[in-house]
């Protein structure tokens, strides 16, 4: 497999402007593939903006998502050649989530991933997924996570286990939360030994403002590439050969036990 050029960006959603979000979603992906970038991951809830004014309004479905209204950013990812993974508030058939969008350069959308851990405050409107999902570009399998989800390690883990060389994340985090997102993504990396691609809603949205904060972490946890809270593009190389020689290198991927026992107090 070769060196995959990946970006995660950033930039102010519109709450409840599908139209407004896959503009400038378009024009990132633009920008990405102005630089070579092969995947482009987007924040949570990008497309619809994350605030409550727009979770209590009409939600997106996956038909509508396959439609016109995405034009812009399909043809963005046409003309660069690049994949874009977007977050979006979704009206599926019987429930709603927050879910990731995958823009491919064929013209292909889809809606393979929904968040599995819920923040409290999205629980009156979201419903948790009920399965993982990794997606595959240019060779390299990634897993797809949202925000929360980040924060148990578990969720990294089985995708790592599962084959992921790396794991994208879409995530919106206020600010007071800079502490915690920095930690949470390059533990990810580190404990794993994989890249993590982290994206983070920025700017205000709504009746809410977020810190941004995307980065490329390396397979020891490093960032390659970081934003603070300006709009951007946080751009690295994703390399298999570096993976394989940090999980010989630091066997925690291989020495995982499965189960630890039963638990004593002595």
């Amino acid at each position: 497999m070769s060196v995959l050029r990946v970006a995660a960006g950033q930039a102010a959603a519109v709450a409840g402007d599908l139209l407004a979000n896959v503009a400038t979603a378009a024009r990132l992906a633009r920008e990405a593939g102005d630089r070579g970038v092969r995947l482009l991951v987007l924040p949570e809830a990008f497309l619809t903006g994350y605030d409550a004014a727009a979770f209590d309004g009409e939600l997106p479905t996956p038909a509508r998502l396959a439609g016109a209204e995405l034009d812009p950013l399909r043809e963005a990812s046409r003309e660069a050649g690049l994949v874009v993974v977007a977050g979006t508030a979704l009206q599926r058939s019987d429930r709603r989530t927050l879910s990731s969008v995958v823009v491919r350069p064929d013209g292909e959308v889809a809606v393979p991933y929904d968040k599995q851990h819920l923040d409290p405050g999205e629980r009156p409107w979201f419903t948790a997924g009920d399965h993982g999902c990794s997606i595959t570009v240019e060779g390299v399998e990634l897993g797809l996570s949202i925000c929360y989800d980040g924060c148990f390690p578990e969720h990294a883990r089985a995708a790592a286990a599962d084959g992921a060389l790396g794991y994208l994340s879409s995530a919106a985090y206020v600010p007071g939360g800079e502490h915690r997102r920095d930690l949470y993504y390059a533990a990810r990396a580190v404990e794993n030994s994989f890249y993590v691609v982290f994206s983070g809603l920025t700017g205000r949205c709504g009746a809410s403002a977020f810190c941004g904060g995307s980065a490329v972490y390396d397979p020891e946890g490093r960032p390659l590439d970081r934003l603070d809270e300006e709009e951007g593009l946080a751009v690295a190389d994703l390399d298999p050969g570096l993976v394989a020689a940090t999980r010989e290198r630091h066997a925690m991927h291989h020495d995982h036990r499965p189960s630890l026992g039963p638990r004593v107090r002595a």
